[in-house]
């Protein structure tokens, strides 16, 4: 009995003295390893203190002392944010903001002003703005003193306008040639655009327009005309007319013309790269000549010939190299020779005028008040205004005054695509952006 006794003291002893050595062990052991973790983290925060690393640091003393646990979601929900901005941070990096004159991708649009053409040359870019959907880079060629007006007009435009656009204003160069003489052919510096392929050589294609050219469509739909050229084909103009009987060059052309009527050179897409390529056809040597080359010789031979400046010596270049040219219907570069001798551009009259080409200075007189009509009214449009009441509308009402007019009797060449573009335009902004999210 006595022996048994003691055993079992010996027993609650031991087992009482293991209990308090666990416990005290584990209450020691615990504090030990929380101060090694600080000592350990503040090592880590004296040699890198940036703050992404004080959140991992903090976090990690919160997760020994703690144990493992969940962070909260507004904190989650913020981390995540600032990693979103951080990568979309570190995606612009390499990619500076566009600056002026920089060539990029996209639709370009060059025009050439001389002499008292800044607001008209301004109109025409607002018209182009206002209809288009894709972003526009826009050559601007002027002589000197219209090139600082330009900048402080264009400047004066909307913020939310200018996003839409950049443009790059050159000085008037030709590369060959006497220049004072280019200047001089037919209109003021108009022979500069003859020379577009030279100057531009970062750019691969564009659309050239006469200053007196208003856009009633999208220019993202001329532009698709790119797509439909075959191999050979590296610009794209209108007949100069649709009746032999009466076209200029048909009756009193003395060089040599592109097909039946000739071209017109006002609306003009070029594919620069093609042309700089290219070897054309020509009467002064069999073997061809590239672009810049044969310009001044062509120019030489023809001088005395030619009555409408560049505008013929593009004829002659494509009368010789025919299958380089994409013909598109007159639609896209209405004139007045459309409607002043009777109405003779059926596409116009299917589908409506699509560019406007405001030529015989009808925008500025009151010879044809149709075309004026529409010139004055994309002129004075306040930028976003509502474009039913503030240029539709007008339009539409103005028009009664030219319905005695052989241009302004078939009001519906004019107005057909104005409002069809309109809408697509009004259902762009307006109604996608209403729809619920789904």
């Amino acid at each position: 009995m006595r022996i048994y006794c003691r055993v079992l003291v010996l027993a609650v002893c031991l087992g009482v003295f293991l209990l308090l050595y666990f416990l005290g062990g584990s209450a020691g052991d615990e504090p030990l390893l929380l101060k090694q973790v600080v000592v350990v983290k503040q090592e880590k925060l004296n040699s890198s203190p940036s703050p992404s690393a004080l959140g991992r640091d903090v976090a990690g003393v919160k997760f020994a002392a703690n144990k493992p646990a969940l962070k909260p979601r507004k904190q989650e929900r913020a981390i995540r944010k600032v990693a979103k901005a951080k990568s979309k941070q570190q995606n612009n990096v390499g990619r500076p903001a566009a600056k002026r004159g920089r060539v990029e991708g996209g639709m370009h649009l060059a025009v050439v002003a001389c002499g008292n053409r800044l607001d008209e040359t301004l109109t025409m870019v607002k018209s182009a703005i206002l209809f288009s959907l894709k972003k526009i880079t826009f050559h601007i060629f002027a002589e000197d003193p219209l090139a600082p007006q330009f900048e402080e007009r264009l400047k004066q435009w909307p913020r939310s306008v200018a996003a839409k656009f950049q443009y790059t204003i050159y000085p008037i160069t030709f590369s060959v040639g006497d220049a004072e003489e280019w200047k001089k052919l037919f209109k003021p510096c108009a022979a500069q655009r003859l020379f577009l392929p030279v100057i531009l050589k970062d750019v691969d294609s564009l659309l050239y327009v006469d200053t007196d050219v208003l856009f009633l469509r999208p220019m993202d739909d001329i532009w698709s005309f790119f797509k439909a050229f075959n191999s050979s084909q590296l610009a794209a103009m209108a007949p100069e007319h649709e009746v032999p009987k009466i076209g200029w060059y048909s009756r009193f052309a003395r060089h040599p013309f592109y097909g039946v009527t000739g071209v017109n050179s006002g609306v003009m897409l070029m594919n620069l790269t093609r042309i700089r390529s290219t070897l054309f056809k020509n009467s002064m040597i069999p073997s061809g000549l590239s672009w810049e080359d044969l310009l001044h010789p062509l120019y030489q031979k023809y001088k005395n010939h030619i009555t409408w400046g560049d505008q013929d010596l593009l004829n002659i270049i494509f009368h010789y190299n025919l299958e380089c040219l994409y013909i598109f219907p007159c639609q896209w570069n209405y004139r007045p020779d459309h409607c002043m001798y009777g109405s003779n551009c059926k596409g116009a009259e299917e589908e409506g005028v699509s560019i406007l080409h405001g030529n015989r200075g009808v925008y500025h007189d009151d010879k044809q008040p149709a075309f004026k009509v529409v010139y004055d009214a994309i002129r004075d449009f306040p930028f976003e205004d509502n474009m039913f009441q503030s240029l539709f509308y007008p339009i539409q009402t103005k028009f009664l005054d030219t319905v005695n007019t052989l241009c302004g009797r078939i009001p519906q060449v004019f107005l057909k695509q104005i409002e069809k573009t309109m809408r697509t335009v009004f259902e762009k902004k307006v109604i996608r952006h209403a729809r619920p999210r789904k």
